[in-house]
């Protein structure tokens, strides 16, 4: 009997990821404007943090450090909350704050300053055998520590304890994920009321480690408070598309799927088999004549298009839910004009991917604007964004979100940019996140399947953004249902999509804990 990976990560329908600024506002919004208590909120945060890392490290003492603002307030909280629980604890001080420290409740924490800790040996009988907390800085700061904070956060890497982060590694840019000079590298973040964004976003990202969301007693978020949002599997399930039973396949979903000039066949064949795995009822390609007898060999369930038939061509796409066009075509002039022909199919919504993305960006005078007037979905990768908007060089990890944002503004399309993570941007809406994929997509041709699966989401009904979204969490489950670590094959990804599909559930967690509304493994 095949044992599948467990569905992960665990999520609640509505995640969102606020930048720094974002979550200070919502912060500002709860306390100042619906009323809600501020100390209920920092009690809510540091009784939960304290909650899991007691599930997670239920052993040895436990030692915080202890920063200047409200982060270090949640730090006291936990070991006030571990210490009447009868754990061992211990503050050490990496800032100046002002005491008594009411939120001990006069428990008696003992606490030092980090200026009483002379030398390495003393650093390091004060973390010995301990689960050391981040609660240096919070989500406000920005560019590099100071260098009283710095040192702390290099004696906590040094370490080599299990670092447990408070609401984003200290050091990495709750907006951005950048790292302007030290920063702690968490085994576990725990994150008050919602993931920061920061820690969504490499190399931010690969600080925070295990990254566990938990609800505090803030109103609930809505799509105006946060910059983006996480493609969770209770999201992604709501929106799939779902067959009624009286159905046909014209009515699920009729995908053309435009690809693979002569010799790249290949292309033409996984875009194929990605569109009819994510349930298209029918599928047309159109490839060379010379592609003919590998495409019809390979996946004879597809109508080849001759497009040497100008008639067959237009009749197809003006007959399709949802055309895929670019992976494998070449960008020569007979690959422009076919491009150009598919287009100008008025209202039929479109998968740009590869080839067809380079044709825009040398020369979008007439192929823009055809795009923008329609539903479209652009699928570019790191090299081809920068291209389509003619950047100067390539883009920086943190400006990322920046820059699909840009490209989905200036488009007037909704834009796929691939990445770790992979980022899908649309108007004024949140940017999905998408926290399925991981390192072992990182071959030739997964781009091709995915571009096949979004048309067929496409063609049965999803919006372009979402079937961006939905594309790449069906594509990452597969994946990892798959198994097959960094010899994962886009045939695999194609082959295990269907069970991808028949998955339901919010995902597993084993913590137990109900306040906990997000737990996505290390990044990998």
């Amino acid at each position: 009997m095949t044992t599948h990976p467990p569905l992960r990560p665990f999520g609640a329908l509505d995640v969102f990821a606020p930048t720094g600024v974002e979550a200070a506002s919502f912060d500002h919004h709860a306390i100042q404007e619906l009323g809600v208590p501020q100390p209920v909120l920092m009690e809510n945060a540091g009784r939960s943090a304290a909650q899991l890392l007691q599930r997670l490290a239920p052993e040895g003492p436990v030692v915080a450090l202890v920063g200047a603002g409200n982060n270090g307030g949640d730090a006291l909280v936990l070991l006030r909350t571990l210490a009447a629980w009868g754990r061992p604890v211990k503050a050490i001080l990496v800032a100046d704050r002002e005491g008594p420290e009411g939120v001990l409740h006069h428990w008696p924490v003992p606490t030092v300053r980090d200026d009483d800790l002379a030398g390495d040996d003393a650093w390091g009988a004060a973390l010995a055998g301990a689960v050391v907390v981040d609660g240096i800085l919070g989500t406000g700061v920005r560019g590099a520590p100071r260098e009283r904070q710095a040192r702390a956060i290099r004696r906590i890497n040094a370490s080599g304890r299990p670092v447990f982060a408070l609401d984003v590694p200290s050091g990495v840019d709750a907006g951005d994920g950048s790292v302007a000079g030290e920063a702690v590298r968490a085994g576990v973040t725990v994150a008050f009321g919602a993931p920061k964004l920061g820690a969504l976003i490499h190399p931010g990202r690969a600080h925070a480690g295990r990254l566990v969301a938990v609800e505090i007693g803030f109103p609930p978020m809505t799509p105006g408070d946060a910059s983006a949002r996480v493609v969770t599997p209770a999201w992604a399930q709501a929106l799939l598309p779902v067959r009624g039973p009286d159905t046909h396949k014209n009515a699920v979903g009729r995908v053309l799927v435009v690809a693979g000039k002569e010799g790249m066949a290949g292309a033409a064949i996984l875009a194929v088999r990605g569109a009819l795995r994510a349930g298209a009822g029918l599928v047309q390609v159109c490839s060379p004549d010379a592609n003919r007898e590998l495409l019809q060999a390979a996946v004879p369930e597809a109508i080849f298009v001759s497009p040497s038939v100008p008639s067959a061509l237009e009749e197809a796409a003006a007959q399709a839910a949802a055309v895929a066009v670019g992976p494998g075509m070449g960008t020569s002039a007979d690959a422009r004009a076919l491009l150009e022909r598919v287009v100008g199919v008025p209202d039929t919504p479109v998968v740009v991917d590869a080839d067809a993305l380079n044709l825009v960006a040398a020369d979008g005078t007439a192929l823009r604007p055809a795009l923008a007037a329609r539903p479209a979905l652009l699928t570019p990768h790191a090299g081809e964004i920068v291209r389509l908007l003619d950047l100067d060089g390539p883009v920086p990890p943190a400006q990322r979100m920046a820059t699909v944002g840009r490209a989905a503004a200036e488009l007037g399309c909704a834009v796929l940019l691939k990445g770790a993570p992979s980022l899908v941007a649309v108007g004024h809406a949140p940017v999905l996140v998408d926290v399925q994929g991981s390192s072992d997509l990182a071959t030739a041709g997964m781009g091709d399947v995915l571009t096949g699966v979004c048309a067929a989401l496409a063609a049965q009904g999803a919006a372009p953004a979402d079937a961006g979204a939905l594309g790449l969490y069906l594509s990452g489950r597969a994946a990892a249902l798959a198994g097959r670590g960094k010899a994962l094959t886009p045939s695999d990804v194609a082959r295990w999509l269907p069970h991808a599909l028949q998955e339901r559930g919010d995902g597993v967690t084993d913590l137990g804990l109900p306040f906990v509304i997000l737990d996505l493994d290390p990044a990998r």
